[in-house]
């Protein structure tokens, strides 16, 4: 039966890329898929972009083909990313720029029109229009600082790209499984535009329940496996070797890795990650299926290999989802300690002089944020505080205060509160971190569009050519 072999890339900006070269080597892959952009990797991208027109794309984009390509070239290994962010064209140029100084020819294939801040912008825009996707607030609450807004792409813009010989895809923002699913299509012939018949929406319910599955790099493999003490017996994740899928013309999927990496690939890893960032199993949308894990089996076939059948698709919406995001304001943040007699009390007593200085130099802010790294930074409010008599005896305790302001003059003003308690103010400071760190903060507006008024501007630029 014909199938394709696609391995996992990055699953976030500056992810590594040595089990990548890892699966290219040794795992028999044709494609390798790359995903650079978590949620608010765009607002990233916007702060390079605003200090750089030139940029607004991953960076790591260039030095990863770099080491790759030359393992590509010599395998035909293609090579699909949605590195492009915010400026696809930009990270196309700044690729092909760094071949051509090593003397390097690919053809690549740049996927545009995701961009779709224009409509929002528009003059006729109602206040009902695009409203938050979770509270349902109207846009007109920061239309007039929204400084980004991209659609979620499907795979068919991948699917033409590749039909038209690309060797490596640049795309935008994109379904995250999308780039997995763009090649199997484009390998194994599935209707994908217009499918409507169980046997093809069943089928792009597989490919996007691969893709989904090798998204986040070595997360599909063992990594950041949560299970108490079965993480432990997660060998060499040193080595990790990053998923592998080989699809097959039914959409049958069989998940492993490269042989001799790190890592494992069995059941727990497997369907850990099938549950990554689903809100509803039954109806998880993507662009171009929608998928329904009810019945989709994993059966472990021992060695790293688990076998996945059973996905059901239904039709896709009329509507794309949208991350814009907005000027929101501008932070400082700064970490104290204190140590041993009276640690917590003096990082309480701390806490409440500053509090006490923003209040009495009427320092604009719409919060203070606190918490205690190593007692309740990683869990917040799940993470219960010890009983007072044991606070009472730590023999340290650490303090990050967050100030949130919407004036750029009281962020950066906020560390200078500070200097001067390591003198007057409670004793045995352990020291002060970020007395300078100040940032703009984007707040990020999630929404919905019509999915034929994007899909209508959707362009395939072919740039470079073949060796």
């Amino acid at each position: 039966m014909q199938s394709v072999r696609i391995g996992a890339g990055l699953g976030f900006y500056g992810d590594n890329w040595e089990p990548v070269a890892a699966s290219i080597d040794r795992g028999g892959v044709q494609f390798i898929a790359s995903d650079h952009l978590a949620e608010l990797t765009l607002a990233i991208l916007q702060k390079d972009r605003q200090r750089d027109p030139d940029l607004g794309y991953a960076r790591d984009l260039v030095p990863m083909l770099l080491r790759l390509w030359p393992l590509m070239r010599e395998r035909g290994v293609r090579f699909v990313c949605n590195a492009g962010g915010l400026n696809p064209a930009g990270a196309a140029q700044a690729l092909l720029a760094a071949f051509e100084a090593k003397g390097w020819r690919a053809r690549v294939a740049v996927v545009g029109g995701d961009d779709v801040l224009p409509q929002l912008m528009q003059a006729d825009v109602s206040a009902t229009d695009f409203p938050h996707l979770f509270t349902g607030e109207p846009v007109a609450g920061v239309r007039e600082r929204l400084v980004f807004a991209n659609a979620y792409l499907g795979a068919a813009p991948i699917v033409r790209a590749l039909d038209g010989g690309a060797e490596i895809v640049i795309t935008g923002r994109v379904a995250d499984a999308a780039l997995f699913l763009g090649p199997i299509v484009h390998s194994l012939g599935w209707t994908l535009a217009g499918a409507t018949t169980s046997r093809d929406l069943d089928r792009l319910a597989q490919g996007l329940t691969v893709g989904h599955l090798l998204e986040c790099s070595g997360q599909g493999s063992g990594g950041n496996f949560g299970s108490q003490e079965a993480w432990q017996r997660i060998p060499d994740l040193a080595h990790i070797g990053y998923p592998i899928a080989e699809v097959y013309q039914d959409g049958t999927a069989l998940i492993t890795k490269a042989p001799d990496t790190g890592g494992r690939v069995n059941f727990d890893t497997v369907r850990q990650q099938l549950l990554y960032e689903v809100h509803n199993p039954h109806a998880y949308h993507s662009p171009d299926v929608v998928l329904d894990m009810g019945a989709v089996t994993l059966h472990d076939e021992g060695h790293d290999r688990v076998r996945l059948t059973g996905a059901r698709g239904q039709p896709p919406s009329e509507q794309l989802k949208v991350v814009a995001g907005f000027r929101d304001g501008f932070k400082a943040e700064v970490t104290w300690g204190f140590s041993w007699p009276d640690a917590w009390d003096k990082a309480q007593a701390a806490q409440a002089t500053v509090r006490s200085m923003l209040r009495e130099k009427r320092i604009p802010h719409d919060e203070l944020f606190v918490e205690y790294p190593g007692l309740n930074s990683a869990h917040g409010a799940l993470a219960p505080l010890p009983e007072p008599a044991a606070l009472k005896g730590l023999n340290e305790v650490w303090t990050r205060m967050v100030l949130r302001t919407p004036v750029k003059a009281a962020a950066e003003g906020f560390g200078r509160l500070f200097p001067w308690l390591a003198l007057s103010g409670p004793a045995y400071t352990c020291g002060f971190n970020g007395l300078h760190n100040t940032s703009e903060l984007l707040g990020i507006w999630p929404t919905l569009v019509p999915r034929a008024d994007v899909e209508a501007g959707v362009t395939v630029q072919f740039v470079g050519e073949s060796e």
